[in-house]
């Protein structure tokens, strides 16, 4: 394999929303660069890039994958990205270390709810993107509808660089306005491309895509500007050269056609590709100083110190931890050292690698600007800098998002259960977008993630690769009991069985403390009623019996116990005696402070278009929910609210029904209140019920 420096070096992201035919048009790409030797099909499950059994599966990619061609002398390496909203963290990870984004847009569909979000993190990133208007082949396929769709969403500035000979099916091959030529491909999808002519029937539409294409290319410099005011157009050689410089600047978009099923357009793509996106050299990795977390810039040459980030975590079964990085500066060997600065370690590496899809070809060293891989190093994570350890400089970590939905899981076969939490680990490494861990009070073990098919991938995943098999069920509520009314209670254990017996005799006071307090336990005993030593297992007694609760089962909470009476016995008393009365006391009190039930509220914000806002307000009041506030975000709408626990676990189905997958949430706890009247007794009941299921299993 040849060694490629940072300037021969594209680093693209293929983006785009799900069935845009990104992993298809991945294996075109491989196929037409001779990488491979048959051109690999989604539908038979036989790509590259979607090599997991589930993506298979699924027909979905749900993790980002790398491969890489060679073409023009130049080595382009292709990040393809899942297009399915639970998984665009893994997208954003890829973007961090791309060049450009290659947006993939369904020529049928337009714009979809991904395509936007995608542009938004490139935007974010101010990476350039070259957009692919791809299954051009399909029935009701067309650039201009589509175009319109780009225009009106991702602004002006999508151009198109050709333009599709036929529709439909009938698709064949494309008008390249650069160079002013017809490109005709072969329908065998052997990839083979002939030049000619523009067809005459297409010549006033090229013509005028032209002139509208070189208008935009002067509109962006002024030297260019000036030549087409003096020559009313522009030359091949600056047209290109005008275009790349507006495309690595964002100013223009330049769009390309293809069908990746038919095998059109991918060689064209690769030229723009290698044209017009940046090199690795043009697009060193952003840093910052690791003292002041301020930018700063580095060396990014290949015999500068070396820097490496790294950006996915692969938890393989047979090779463990496979890691992905990128070289920022230096280069990086086989069988050397390097030092953590993110984890303060150091790292021994083994053989160096570069991904073909799941292939790993060993290399013996890897430059600034390449992608790479290394397998089983001891403490590295997603998102580490590996460096000299004297290095001022580190990568910022990926933001990935926060969990939005929890399922608890329970394993199928007891003998899984200690099997569970090594296999999550593993995964949670791989994807930093899941959590896992054991809930206090329900004791149930919580799996979350960013939603039902994340949730539901995952788990395949425990079974396939770690055969570990589990159940999905909702999780229980975190209820708690509280009291609104101050009583005194007594608590007496008395018993009596020859030899010496048991005897504990406490009076208490109980009040109601402000939500969030908890607990407070006040001694008054004077006079020596009850002996100092046996105090604090009266206290055990009622934190006992208050973790049990009184009304459905849930930890009372918020309340304060004073000790103030009782009584002894000389011989038969005991921590034991007291402890029990401490528990019988706690009970005669619930019988008359008035419990009632507390539930969990979240704070949720909401972001979706802003067509949206009304009925998702509307959904939101009838969960019981407070609007909080609206802020406007250009054409989406933020709604803040907060609802109830117990309203908000099926909220993401709801969500994605209602807006079309365009809207997103985020909730975290924010505090406990009381539970309405009218649902008290259904709580109660369905908690009932739940302990008797597990008394009867456990006999």
């Amino acid at each position: 394999m040849k060694v490629y420096d940072a300037s021969s070096i594209r680093n693209v992201a293929i983006v785009g929303h799900s069935g845009s035919g990104k992993t298809q048009l991945v294996s075109a790409m491989l196929f037409d660069a001779k990488m491979v030797n048959r051109l690999g099909m989604v539908d038979e499950g036989t790509t590259t890039t979607d090599f997991d059994d589930e993506e298979v599966a699924r027909k979905h990619t749900l993790a980002s994958s790398v491969a890489f061609v060679e073409w023009n002398k130049t080595k382009i390496n292709l990040i393809d990205t899942p297009g399915i909203g639970n998984f665009m963290s893994d997208t954003r990870a890829a973007l961090r270390v791309a060049d450009a984004a290659i947006v993939v847009v369904d020529a049928v569909a337009g714009v979809e709810v991904q395509t936007e979000k995608v542009w938004s993190i490139a935007e974010e990133l101010g990476l350039p993107c070259l957009v692919v208007l791809n299954l051009l082949d399909r029935e009701r396929a067309s650039l201009d509808r589509s175009l319109e769709s780009l225009q009106g969403s991702l602004g002006r500035t999508v151009v198109p660089i050709q333009i599709p000979i036929g529709s439909e099916k009938d698709f064949s091959g494309l008008v390249d306005l650069i160079g002013m030529k017809s490109i005709n491909f072969s329908a065998d999808k052997n990839g083979t491309a002939t030049n000619g002519e523009v067809p005459e029937a297409l010549n006033d539409q090229a013509t005028k895509a032209q002139e509208a294409l070189i208008e935009m290319v002067a509109e962006a410099d002024d030297s260019l500007m000036e030549k087409f005011f003096e020559e009313a157009t522009l030359g091949q050689e600056d047209l290109e050269r005008g275009l790349k410089q507006a495309a690595i600047a964002r100013e223009i978009f330049p769009l390309v056609c293809t069908s990746a099923h038919a095998n059109i357009g991918i060689q064209t793509l690769l030229d723009a590709i290698t044209t017009y996106v940046p090199s690795a050299a043009d697009h060193p990795l952003p840093a910052v100083n690791r003292e002041t977390t301020e930018p700063e810039s580095y060396d990014a040459s290949v015999g500068a110190p070396s820097a490496v980030f790294v950006w996915k975590t692969i938890a393989d079964p047979f090779a463990g931890r496979i890691t992905l990085f990128r070289v920022a500066a230096g280069t990086l060997k086989s069988d050397s050292s390097v030092y953590n600065l993110t984890q303060s370690t150091n790292e021994r590496l083994g053989s160096l690698a570069i991904m073909q899809g799941k292939h790993q070809e060993a290399v013996e060293e890897i430059r600034a600007g390449d992608i790479g891989a290394v397998a089983k190093l001891k403490d590295t994570q997603t998102s580490d800098t590996l460096a000299d350890k004297t290095s001022t400089i580190m990568f910022k970590p990926i933001l990935f998002a926060e969990p939005v939905l929890s399922y608890a899981i329970e394993p199928k076969s007891r003998g899984d259960e200690e099997k569970i939490s090594g296999a999550l680990h593993r995964l949670e490494e791989e994807d930093p977008t899941i959590q896992y861990g054991r809930d206090a009070q329900t004791t149930q073990l919580l799996l979350s993630g960013q939603g039902q098919l994340h949730i539901e991938v995952t788990v395949a995943k425990l079974k396939r690769r770690f055969g570990v098999e589990v159940n999905l069920k909702l999780p229980r509520i975190a209820y708690r009991e509280t009291i609104t009314a101050a009583a005194e209670a007594h608590g007496r254990h008395k018993k009596q069985s020859g030899g010496h017996g048991q005897f504990g005799d406490c009076k208490i006071r109980v009040e109601p403390l402000k939500r969030g307090a908890d607990f407070s336990f006040v001694d008054e005993i004077f006079g020596g009623s009850i002996p100092r030593q046996f105090i604090p297992a009266v206290e055990k007694g009622i934190l006992e019996a208050r973790d049990r609760g009184y009304i459905a089962g849930y930890p009372m909470v918020d309340f304060k116990v004073t000790l103030y009476d009782g009584q002894f016995h000389a011989v038969d008393s005991n921590e034991m005696s007291f402890k029990m009365a401490g528990r019988l006391a706690f009970r005669d009190a619930m019988s008359k402070a008035k419990p009632t039930l507390l539930e969990p509220v979240m704070d949720v914000e909401v972001y979706a278009p802003s067509d949206f806002a009304g009925d998702l307000m509307g959904d939101l009041n009838g969960r019981r929910g407070r609007i909080g506030g609206m802020e406007t975000r250009g054409a989406a709408t933020l709604i803040k609210a907060q609802v109830p626990m117990s309203e908000m676990l099926t909220y993401e189905q709801q969500l994605t029904s209602a807006t079309g997958g365009r809207g997103s949430y985020h909730m975290e706890f924010s505090h406990y209140e009381d539970v309405p009247s009218h649902l008290h007794a259904q709580i109660v009941a369905a908690a009932k019920a739940e302990r008797g299921e597990e008394a009867t299993d456990e006999e």
